[in-house]
């Protein structure tokens, strides 16, 4: 049976990822901008309301309370990275509209690839180092002034269930450059939609949205070990069945159901 949804599902985004392709392609042409963006999310509200209808798997969200609430307000989130799930559902679950930081062989992606290309996203060379971090903070320091938040995965990777990566500063960087917050986020899609497997199952995403950490005066490096702390503290909380250490929990908070 999940073999059969995930098809369901797999054959679901596909058939709507390519007139969706094309319509925000053509409206690219005199849509730009914001008004753009909270198109696009539309679909990813499609992909992730299929995986709720065809697959059984609910998001339920705690700390929205967390993220800033004045509507230029600037943020870095800095996001656990576990599976595709959490990249179609953070636009969908955030007041702001965010912009990734993505390798830019993305862009290059038949319809999906072709849309992102025409939204204010930060696709980088990842092997011009220097220059990729470069166009990072010109960038995110424009969409920033426009309350447009950046997000980043600190591992750069999908990671397995109960495991951690190697947390990279660059999203520290910006926001100590930028002097915005930087919000860690730790989401527990592992559990229903592992890193690179085509078949998913029913259950529940945690989503839990950490107190905003101020940048001014931090160093990046110092700055992303709070981050790293945070996250794999609340991932052992979240999902202590994926974990066999016994590191200290943050407090719980009342959660909610999104879907």
């Amino acid at each position: 049976m999940a073999f059969l949804r995930s098809v369901l599902h797999a054959l679901w985004m596909l058939v709507t990822v390519v007139p969706w392709g094309i319509i925000m392609c053509v409206s690219s042409l005199w849509k730009r901008g914001i008004p753009l963006y909270w198109m696009a999310v539309r679909w990813l509200g499609w992909a992730v309301d299929g995986a709720r209808v065809i697959m059984g798997i609910r998001t339920r969200v705690t700390g929205m309370e967390n993220l800033p609430t004045d509507k230029l307000a600037g943020a870095v989130l800095l996001v656990k990275h576990q599976s595709t799930f959490e990249t179609f559902l953070m636009p969908t679950l955030m007041p702001h509209p965010l912009a990734y930081v993505f390798k830019k062989e993305l862009i290059y992606v038949p319809f999906f690839g072709w849309a992102m290309a025409r939204l204010d996203m930060i696709h980088i060379d990842r092997s011009q180092r220097a220059q990729a971090f470069n166009k990072v903070v010109s960038q995110g320091r424009k969409l920033l002034a426009q309350g447009i938040w950046i997000i980043m995965f600190p591992e750069g990777t999908r990671i397995p269930r109960g495991q951690k990566g190697t947390y990279k500063s660059g999203g520290t960087r910006l926001a100590c450059e930028t002097g915005v917050p930087v919000i860690p986020i730790a989401v527990t899609s592992a559990k229903v939609w592992p890193r690179k497997a085509f078949i998913k199952r029913p259950g529940v995403v945690d989503v839990s949205i950490g107190p905003a950490i101020s940048s001014v005066g931090r160093k990046p490096d110092e700055l992303m070990r709070e981050v790293e702390a945070w996250i794999e503290a609340e991932m052992r909380r979240l999902d202590p069945e994926a974990y066999t250490d016994s590191q200290a929990q943050p407090q719980q908070t009342l959660p909610r159901e999104a879907g």
